[in-house]
């Protein structure tokens, strides 16, 4: 029977998808188990090729760089929910303090208001006691009136004289009206003031539930401020944790570039393969272009070909000597900015000082005393000393190619070289040499160069006129 090829293949091709699908998960697994393997221990690289060292390292170089990365990112969003968090609890904060505040104000206002009431109902008890004095008063001008109506005229007579009943019955009609107006004008104060109680007595209990509201809304903001403060402890245990799980990838990362930095063999005076190996691994630790770090060690010492041709024969004044003739160069070191930094630099690595090559001056004054493939004068090398040490673990030598490469990708790095810009490395280069004619000069050579090593970095190959400038 025949099969059908086409089937057959459709097949193997669904094997195969099938195959690659789960490793992903197992491969990524593995490769987190390795990485923190070799970070943590001195034999990581057990049992592998220095090939397959170095391309393991890289990777795991790569992993931590991710890593690390993808923590930064998820810090800054909590530190954006952490931010958020904040300005709302302070929101209910001030809401609070304010509700507090409306409260306070209120509880005086029903206070006094409660002294109001109290007054008025004092003043309406007393009105109401006047008023009963008043109606007294008025109901006996009416008996003694009405008594007096009922006298008959002999009894007038024989009482006294007719105009003195007159009189005082006119007298009692004046005094009754007079009564009767204090009673009508205690009556509307009376009507009044007990307005005015029953008006205030609304107005506090309108207060009281305005308080009881607020009371209320303060109530619930407390609760809603403590369930922020909660939420921002917990977003700030959990920044915490992102920050500590970031440094603990920078650490590995640190420690796996370290054992890729050491890894990377090269001799005394390397090729240019070699040369580009290190810079490729320099690259991972100190973000540049490979391609920038070679043209500019090119541009220095022709990749280490050329790393000076005098010797300090004075640790006093920095005289030195040209090797070649033994002539003297009254200012080869400069004292008062190389000289002792160039000693101390000496001293950590228990080199000799007068057998350590260094540059000769260009000119007639102090611009020699260079170091190394990188070509860093003493006092510029301190500036990266500490950083160095702590990168590499041990002193830094400016004459060791990883070393003074590292160096010089810091340089260039702080010069702005990390943007990966033609402007801004063009730049770096530019400052990496210092300023003026000579340093423009400087960056474009050493522009030109990178892009010659750059071109091989990404066909494998390389012009003539390319060749003939950097080889």
């Amino acid at each position: 029977m025949n099969y059908p090829i086409i089937n057959f293949s459709k097949k193997l091709l669904i094997l195969a998808t099938i195959a690659m699908a789960f490793p992903i998960q197992i491969l990524a697994e593995d490769l987190a188990t390795t990485c923190k393997t070799m970070s943590e221990t001195q034999n990581g690289c057990q049992n592998l090729s220095a090939t397959e060292c170095r391309a393991t390292l890289e990777k795991c170089a790569a992993y931590y760089d991710a890593e690390s990365k993808k923590i930064a990112e998820d810090m800054t969003k909590t530190a954006k929910e952490k931010d958020t968090l904040a300005k709302a609890v302070t929101t209910l904060k001030n809401k609070i303090t304010g509700l507090e505040l409306q409260i306070k104000q209120g509880t005086i206002m029903v206070k006094g208001l409660n002294v109001q009431i109290t007054e008025t109902s004092a003043s309406i008890n007393k009105t109401t006691l006047k008023i009963k004095n008043s109606e007294d008063q008025i109901i006996n001008i009416l008996k003694t009136t009405y008594q007096e109506d009922q006298k008959s005229p002999i009894q007038i007579l024989l009482e006294g004289s007719l105009s003195d009943f007159f009189s005082n019955l006119a007298y009692l009609e004046n005094l009754n009206s007079n009564v009767s107006d204090l009673l009508n004008s205690t009556k509307n104060l009376n009507d009044y003031l007990t307005g005015q109680k029953t008006k205030m007595d609304s107005e506090v209990n309108s207060l009281q539930k305005i308080i009881a509201l607020q009371n209320l809304q303060k109530q619930e903001s407390n609760q809603a401020k403590k369930e922020q403060e909660q939420t921002l402890k917990l977003t700030e245990a959990q920044y915490q944790k992102q920050l500590a799980d970031k440094q603990e990838a920078e650490k590995k990362s640190t420690a796996i570039k370290a054992k890729l930095f050491q890894v990377a063999g090269v001799s005394k005076i390397p090729t240019f393969g070699e040369a580009l190996e290190v810079a490729k691994v320099v690259s991972t630790m100190v973000s540049i272009r490979p391609a920038l770090l070679l043209a500019v060690i090119s541009q220095e010492s022709a990749i280490g070909k050329n790393v000076g041709k005098c010797l300090l024969t004075d640790s006093n004044t920095g005289v030195g000597k040209r090797i070649s003739t033994g002539a003297v160069i009254p200012k080869l070191v400069k004292p008062t900015r190389d000289l002792q930094p160039f000693l101390s630099i000496m001293n950590s690595l228990g080199r000799d000082p007068y057998s350590s090559i260094i540059s000769c001056p260009i000119t007639t004054g102090y611009d020699g005393g260079s170091m190394g493939p990188a070509q860093f004068l003493p006092s510029t090398w301190n500036m990266f000393a500490t950083r160095l040490k702590d990168l590499l673990g041990a002193p830094a030598d400016p004459w060791a190619i990883k070393d003074s490469f590292t160096a010089s990708a810091m340089y260039l790095s702080d010069l702005g070289a990390s943007a990966k810009t033609t402007a801004k490395e063009k730049y770096a280069a530019y400052r990496y040499n210092g300023t003026g004619t000579m340093a423009t000069i400087y960056s474009n050579t050493v522009m030109t160069r990178a892009a010659c090593i750059q071109d091989f970095i990404d066909n494998g190959t390389m012009t003539t006129k390319c060749q003939n400038m950097i080889f």
